[in-house]
């Protein structure tokens, strides 16, 4: 089953203007069956297999040449120095959409190919599938919720049938542990697991890394590093609270959240969807939800937008502020489905703060309503329009 991904039409376009275009995304979200679909014309070669990776490193020339005229090449930060002779091969033929190169280490990856090929290279993000890439209307109904948050969007999921909690248990062991390993010295993973539940226990609250050090019993520099490897791993997304003052925003603690729900909804023991009921922090897993979403399309339409939230001095906030260079717009998330006056509180406190007449935006499970100082949308219908105009109106239209 190949669903046709948002980020088609980025990566067409970018084919079209450079020689190279790099994507990097993590692992299991769908960049090789993307880039075989949209390039089928062109050669693929994985360098995540261990023939293929030691000709490249030790015949980079003999290696390209076996690949010339275009070529799909596989988990490309696996061997870095063969960026310096693909930029001399993109250089002599000056051909563009020549090579389209898919990695899954942000960290190894960008720095890599931005002493290599810059100004050669465009750079795509491509993260699981969105909840408009492979749900519709027909499913968008309350019962739907908890199957969508328990499922979760990493593509095999889906395309494979897979159990989520077998799929969430393997992906742990087999691709998170691993890049962990590759750069620290895990002796006792039993700690590491306890460090992501605790982090996912952890979504949508401030970031204190002293806390998670003493309930797992590691130092802190300990946490700061593991939280740095999920980071470049694309595994959590740091959101950073608004500042007017972009020192303060460099300054003040983040939130975390996961860029999959289903992954964040596994570490909180969710092994069936009918667990997400009796989780005490199911409005938090869903306020994950929404913000990853929005991350995604984000990201896969090159919106370029920014993401923060707002916190006041004595702790009124807003879940999120999307900032479109000109504009920003406050989002309220709320799980529930029936609307109450107490779920915008915090958006009129936001309000009056920044001297504005319209409320801004909630987001919640319940139907959409028409209202002159507020945007009340279901998440389907916030999402649809999201993709659709990505907040480059003075508000996201109403269905």
């Amino acid at each position: 089953m190949y669903v046709k991904r948002d980020a088609e039409v980025l990566l067409r376009k970018y084919s079209e203007q450079y020689p190279v275009v790099t994507i990097t995304g993590p692992k299991q979200s769908g960049k090789t069956t993307l880039c075989k679909n949209l390039f089928s014309n062109k050669k693929y070669v994985s360098l995540e297999e261990f023939d293929n990776r030691n000709y490249a490193e030790n015949d980079p020339r003999g290696f390209l040449a076996e690949y010339c005229g275009g070529v799909i090449i596989d988990e490309i930060q696996r061997v870095p120095d063969l960026l310096s002779y693909i930029q001399g091969v993109v250089d002599r033929n000056n051909i563009k959409g020549e090579y389209i190169l898919t990695g899954s280490s942000q960290l190894a990856l960008t720095e890599s190919v931005s002493q290599s090929l810059a100004g050669r290279t465009a750079l795509i993000k491509l993260f699981p599938f969105t909840y408009t890439e492979i749900y519709n209307s027909v499913e968008n109904s309350p019962h739907w919720i908890n199957n969508v948050l328990y499922k979760g969007f990493y593509p095999r999921i889906h395309s494979d049938g897979l159990n989520p909690t077998d799929a969430m248990s393997s992906y742990i062991e087999t691709y998170i542990e691993r890049d962990v390993r590759q750069f620290y010295n895990i002796k006792d993973l039993n700690i590491f697991h306890r460090f992501l539940q605790l982090c996912a226990g952890r979504t949508g609250q401030l970031l204190n890394y002293s806390n998670i050090a003493g309930d797992c019993g590691v130092s802190v520099t300990t946490i700061q590093n593991w939280i740095s490897v999920l980071e470049q791993s694309y595994i959590i997304y740091r959101l950073m609270p608004f500042s007017t003052n972009t020192r303060k925003r460099l300054v003040k603690s983040p939130k975390i959240y996961f860029y999959d729900v289903g992954l964040c909804a596994y570490l909180n023991g969710a092994r069936r969807k009918e667990h997400l009921y009796a989780l005490p922090n199911l409005g938090s897993i869903f306020e994950n939800f929404i913000i990853s979403e929005v991350v995604k399309m984000n990201a896969h339409n090159n919106f370029n937008h920014m993401f923060y939230f707002f916190r006041d001095k004595i702790g009124k906030e807003v879940d999120l502020v999307i900032d479109n260079g000109l504009q920003r717009f406050p989002i309220e998330i709320k799980a529930g489905q029936t609307f109450n006056s107490d779920f915008i509180k915090n958006l009129k406190n936001y309000a009056a703060l920044m001297k504005s007449d319209h409320l801004g935006n909630l987001v919640f499970s319940g139907e959409s309503q028409n209202r002159t100082d507020l945007s009340v949308l279901n998440y389907y219908d916030f999402f649809n329009s999201y993709s659709a105009n990505g907040y480059n109106n003075a508000e996201i239209e109403k269905n």
